[in-house]
């Protein structure tokens, strides 16, 4: 097994969180991988993936700006790729290989924003995704988190 693989924040196969979600976008990022192929900027995927999402029906917003709390005190802010449906985080990568502590960032964005389920699209050499999540019951009676604001 890879690092990726191994790593504490990956999703296992044991519970499948948002399922027909992630498997849609999944399935629009292979879309859009296959028709671009490796070599372009980051920002020209996530447009492609949006409107492959968007022709797919479902509801992107981007750029989306997650407030960081401290003890009732605003700490700052995080800016994620897009949010779908309101569900789901979804992180573009278009590097070669990505960075070790790209789980960890993306782990960071579940935790903010009381989502429980992201995905990593890495857009490189070959088309690879990762499912990280943060489950959490008193989560899954929200349909979107109070400290998400679209920018």
């Amino acid at each position: 097994a890879t690092a990726w693989e191994r790593h504490p924040f990956a999703m296992t196969h044991a519970h499948l969180i948002e399922e027909a979600l992630t498997y849609s976008v999944i399935g629009a990022f292979f879309e859009a991988y296959n028709t671009l192929g490796f070599g372009f900027l980051e920002h020209l995927y996530v447009l492609a993936l949006e409107q492959e999402l968007i022709a797919r029906g479902h509801r992107v917003r981007r750029e989306v700006k997650v407030d960081v709390w401290y003890k009732g005190r605003r700490l700052g802010h995080q800016r994620l790729d897009m949010i779908v449906d309101d569900k789901l985080i979804v992180e573009v990568k278009s590097t070669y290989e990505l960075r070790k502590d790209e789980p960890r960032r993306v782990y960071s964005y579940i935790h903010a924003t009381k989502l429980e389920v992201a995905l990593l699209l890495h857009f490189g050499p070959e088309a690879k995704f990762y499912r990280l999540i943060s489950p959490n019951t008193t989560k899954r009676s929200v349909a979107s988190a109070r400290s998400v604001e679209s920018v």
